[in-house]
């Protein structure tokens, strides 16, 4: 699995023109589902992005405080395109994403680990499968990049 983590000052969804998820303060996640992706990635992921130090302590030091440590919140959207091969030509290839049927039971069970992971109402959601319309601000811009075969070891 991979994951973009943003931190944000806030964020939200819109399907069909209607807002049907937003956050405040916290992180916004893209989430990509491979073909070879399990249960283990789900945990390995969940664990890197609720522990992932992006926030400052109340006296501004950088890298002290994950999302739960500062009551923020977290805007998780699927998005197969994390996972598409651009190395040849201009079209990208999308081989190396789980297709929908496959990978829904997954993000559901990503989803479902994060909430368990911290307080579920301040786990937020997009559609899976829509097309969305993603609104954000980055604070920082503070932006990483996670894969969970890079994680395996983490506790």
């Amino acid at each position: 699995m991979k994951a973009v983590v943003q931190r944000v000052l806030s964020a939200s969804v819109t399907v069909d023109g209607e807002v049907i998820s937003q956050i405040s303060r916290g992180l916004m996640v893209l989430v990509g589902i491979g073909t070879d992706d399990t249960a283990s990635d789900v945990e390995v992921l969940t664990k890197k992005i609720m522990s992932l130090r992006v926030f400052s302590d109340e006296s501004e030091s950088m890298w002290k405080r994950n999302v739960k440590q500062i009551d923020g919140e977290v805007l998780c959207v699927s998005q197969f395109t994390l996972m598409a091969n651009t190395s040849k030509g201009n079209k990208p290839d999308f081989h190396r994403a789980m297709s929908a049927d496959q990978s829904r039971p997954l993000y559901a069970s990503f989803l479902e680990k994060m909430s368990q992971s911290y307080h579920p109402d301040k786990i937020k959601d997009g559609k899976f499968g829509a097309m969305m319309n993603v609104t954000l601000t980055n604070e920082g811009p503070v932006t990483f990049t996670l894969d969970s075969r890079k994680y395996e070891e983490v506790n």
